[in-house]
C-alpha cells in the first residue's frame, strides 16, 4: 500500500460514507484538530515518563481515534458498525475518575496557572488547547454530533489540565500562578 494516493491533489478528501468534501470543510478541520491533539499528546508522553500518567493517555490516544471516525462520519451510516471506531458515555466516566485520582495527589489550585513547567508538563498544557480548539470546532458542526463525543472532548480538556500539574508535582515543578 503507498502512502500517496493522489485523491486529495484537487483540495478535496473523502468522509467515511465516500462523500467527497473540500479539505477546508469544518468536519475536516474538526477532525483535523482531533489528530493534531493526538500527536501532541504523543509528544506528552514521550516527555511525561509516569507510569500511571503513560497508561492514560495511551487510552486516549486510542479513543482519539474514535472521537476521529465519529467526526468523518456525519451520517453516522458506518462508524456505528466498527467497534473500535465507537465511543461511549463510560469513557468520559473514566476520564473522571482519572481526574479525581490525579487531584488527590495535587495540593489545591487557588489561581489560575501560568501554562508550562517541566517538558511533559508544557506538554500537557499544549495539548489542553489544542483540545478547547478541536471542541470549539466539534461543537460548531452542522448536523450537530452525538452529544457523547462534545462531553467526552470536554471532561478530556480537564484531564489534560490536571495532568500537566501532577506531571509537575511529581517532577517538584512549582507551578507559576497568575497574579
Amino acid at each position: 500500500m503507498k502512502i500517496y494516493t493522489r485523491t486529495g491533489d484537487a483540495g478535496e478528501t473523502s468522509l467515511f460514507d465516500g462523500t467527497r468534501v473540500s479539505k477546508a470543510d469544518p468536519r475536516v478541520a474538526a477532525y483535523g484538530h482531533v489528530d493534531e491533539l493526538n500527536a501532541v499528546l504523543g509528544v506528552a508522553r514521550a516527555a511525561a515518563r509516569d507510569p500511571w500518567i503513560d497508561g492514560c493517555l495511551d487510552r486516549i490516544q486510542i479513543e482519539l481515534f474514535a472521537v476521529g471516525a465519529a467526526l468523518a462520519d456525519p451520517t453516522s451510516r458506518v462508524s456505528p458498525r466498527i467497534s473500535r471506531a465507537r465511543l461511549d458515555a463510560d469513557a468520559t466516566t473514566r476520564l473522571e475518575r482519572w481526574i479525581d485520582e490525579a487531584e488527590a495527589e495535587l495540593p489545591p489550585l487557588t489561581r489560575f496557572l501560568v501554562p508550562g513547567g517541566s517538558p511533559g508538563g508544557a506538554s500537557l498544557h499544549l495539548a489542553r488547547t489544542v483540545c478547547r480548539r478541536a471542541e470549539r470546532r466539534i461543537v460548531g458542526l452542522d448536523p450537530p454530533v452525538d452529544p457523547v463525543l462534545i462531553r467526552y472532548v470536554n471532561r478530556l480538556s480537564d484531564l489534560l489540565f490536571v495532568l500537566a500539574r501532577l506531571v509537575n508535582h511529581l517532577g517538584g515543578v512549582v507551578e507559576i500562578e497568575w497574579n
